[in-house]
């Protein structure tokens, strides 16, 4: 029996996506940046992705622009921001995902930006108060902080942080790439300058995402060399995997309390299965559904001998899921979404991460397997 529980690393895609994928490819090829026929044709199909983008999130076209992906979309908000409005200072979280920390980290390495933390609790919560502190005690600051952290689960209100950072007259990045597609974002009422979305986060295909940017702020492009999307990104269009992020986000729009309902259960049902076959377990991150991202949950072990082993024994059984503790002093290897919140490096954790696609039988057969595995390695 084959498993796949990492859907919160990339999600299978959707069969209507990669339908609508395959009739592009079969009939248009022109280059959308041409004038013949060829050209304009597909220039309309990219476009007309880019309304259906824009309409679903309650925002203009103009205001969305395709990139290759999540980290991309980071990259050049954050990148941009801080050139074209001279920032000298930002704010994140310790917690954000690499694409944000390590292009901060290496603006403030290079001398460009002085960069501050945000404080979060052990339980991957942002500390508001702290945030409001951090804004008043500098100068104009870019803000970085993610909708829901992609380990944890855990889930930041957004719409707090986009009114906190217009009091301060700051930028505001949010990373939305676990939460696309999965809640419902009105970009005509959320305060925020950039969100960003990667399609195969929510069963579309890899390789292409989109940033969103605010209409109130203007930045110039972070890839040079054509004219394409409005002069803001060079490079010839994605244009199938265009095609297939408006259709899966079309799709994740259409049925969106029926997934998440059918996959909050899931969370629910193994959760509750999993403490009852091991009491000793706790969670990483916040589980109620108020408070965390219905797609994830992350499993803590109690300290055991072969604890590296449990994530290639679930490998074995056929279960994908992904994997980590807390860093060791001294070492890189790790998690440092765990090393943050003060995990112990000695007690292993699993992510598990659902999808539309799984069932409670795939839950029955993991819960199992992984009652089977940890017996295993506690009596080894």
């Amino acid at each position: 029996m084959k498993i796949y529980l990492d859907n919160a690393a990339t999600t299978p895609i959707d069969k209507e996506v990669l339908k609508v994928m395959v009739e592009v490819m079969d009939n248009y090829y022109g280059n959308p940046s041409s004038i013949h026929s060829h050209g304009r044709e597909v220039r309309t199909l990219v476009e007309k992705a880019r309304k259906s983008v824009a309409t679903l999130l309650k925002t203009a076209p103009s205001n969305i622009f395709f990139t290759s992906g999540g980290t991309e979309a980071d990259n050049t908000a954050i990148r941009s921001a801080v050139r074209d409005f001279e920032l000298t200072h930002a704010i994140t979280s310790k917690i954000e995902h690499h694409a944000v920390l390590h292009t901060l980290e290496m603006l403030e390495n290079t001398g460009v930006i002085k960069l501050s933390y945000v404080n979060v609790d052990e339980k991957g919560n942002i500390d508001y108060a702290h945030l409001e502190e951090l804004l008043t005690a500098n100068e104009r600051s870019l803000v970085s902080l993610m909708h829901a952290n992609n380990e944890l689960g855990t889930l930041t209100d957004i719409e707090s942080v986009g009114e906190v950072c217009e009091k301060y007259n700051a930028i505001f990045h949010t990373d939305t790439v676990q939460t696309m597609g999965h809640y419902p974002h009105d970009l005509s009422t959320l305060k925020a300058h950039f969100v960003v979305c990667s399609a195969h986060k929510l069963h579309g295909p890899k390789g292409v995402g989109f940033l969103f940017v605010n209409p109130a702020v203007k930045i110039k492009p972070l890839l040079y060399g054509g004219a394409q999307e409005r002069n803001m990104r060079g490079g010839t269009e994605n244009v199938y995997g265009i095609v297939g992020l408006a259709k899966a986000l079309e799709l994740a729009y259409a049925d969106m309390d029926l997934h998440k309902n059918h996959i909050q259960d899931l969370k629910n049902y193994m959760k509750e299965a999993l403490q009852k076959a091991i009491p000793t377990i706790d969670f990483n991150g916040e589980t109620d559904a108020d408070k965390s991202l219905y797609t994830v949950l992350n499993v803590r072990f109690p300290k055991m001998d072969m604890a590296d082993m449990l994530l290639f024994n679930l490998d074995i059984n056929g279960i994908s899921a992904s994997g980590g503790s807390a860093c060791s002093s001294g070492s890189n290897i790790g998690s440092h979404v765990l090393t943050a919140i003060g995990g112990n490096p000695g007690h292993p954790s699993i992510r598990f991460s659902f999808s539309k696609f799984n069932t409670k039988e795939e839950i029955d057969y993991t819960v199992e397997k992984v009652k089977e595995v940890f017996a295993k390695a506690s009596l080894s």
